[in-house]
């Protein structure tokens, strides 16, 4: 099996070097890797730590946009120059640890699943961590409430759809229009697996939420407003 993992990447100089390292040293039975990183138009380090590493990291792509586009435009990109029999997307700042991606991949090689997502929300909010904030207890109730709306739209249970974790085989999305820029890009590839006929099996994950101090740069209400009309949109059209 071959595994194609994109890194989409804007403006992470402090962390996408740790990323990739992480990613390199992560070893799966019988699996062959394919490092994919797309660097978004980035205005800090981000670009020389990727060179920096460039001569040390095997199978590695690289691709650059002049611009910024945003991650469901680097996703994309990313794709279309995959070669793999699947496709895993890897945040780069350091939220997901890629240890976790061969738990993912155990429901694959077992014949368990064709889609499988990581899930970090299949709980109640955790008030002394993750969700201490009001901030990021909006994030978990925002996200619940799209999963509850994906899960009524398509008719498939699912706790986490805005996940970054989506493994899904390549073929899967050959000839598939991905018209998402940005954070839309999660409902968009959610919504027209679905409607492909493929089902998604959810396996827990846990993650390292960072602060917008850190350069987190999910909007919620904004980003989450996209994503319930772009759920809304692709279950009748396209």
């Amino acid at each position: 099996m071959r595994l194609s993992i994109i890194i989409p990447v804007f403006n992470e100089g402090k962390t996408v070097g740790k990323i990739l390292k992480k990613v390199q040293d992560l070893k799966i039975a019988n699996v062959e890797k394919e490092i994919i990183i797309v660097d978004d138009g980035s205005t800090d380090a981000t670009q020389s730590e990727i060179s920096n590493l460039k001569s040390q990291i095997s199978n590695l792509k690289i691709f650059h946009h002049k611009i910024n586009l945003g991650k469901g435009a680097a996703v994309s990109t990313g794709i279309k120059n995959s070669k793999g029999d699947y496709i895993i997307i890897q945040d780069a700042d350091l939220e997901y640890d890629p240890s976790q991606i061969k738990d993912l991949v155990k429901p694959i090689q077992e014949g368990k699943a064709k889609v499988v997502y990581g899930t970090r929300l299949n709980r109640l909010p955790n008030l002394k961590r993750d969700e201490k904030t009001p901030l990021f207890l909006l994030h978990y109730l925002g996200n619940r409430f799209l999963s509850l709306i994906t899960s009524l739209l398509y008719g498939q249970w699912i706790t986490d759809m805005e996940t970054c974790y989506k493994l899904f085989p390549r073929k899967a999305v050959e000839g598939m229009k991905l018209s998402a820029k940005r954070f839309d890009f999660e409902p968009e590839i959610t919504a027209k697996l679905l409607k492909k006929g493929y089902k998604i099996l959810e396996v827990p994950i846990t993650t390292r939420p960072r602060g917008y101090d850190e350069g987190k740069k999910l909007n919620t209400i904004k980003d989450g407003s996209i994503a319930f009309w772009t759920l809304l949109k692709y279950r009748f059209i396209d």
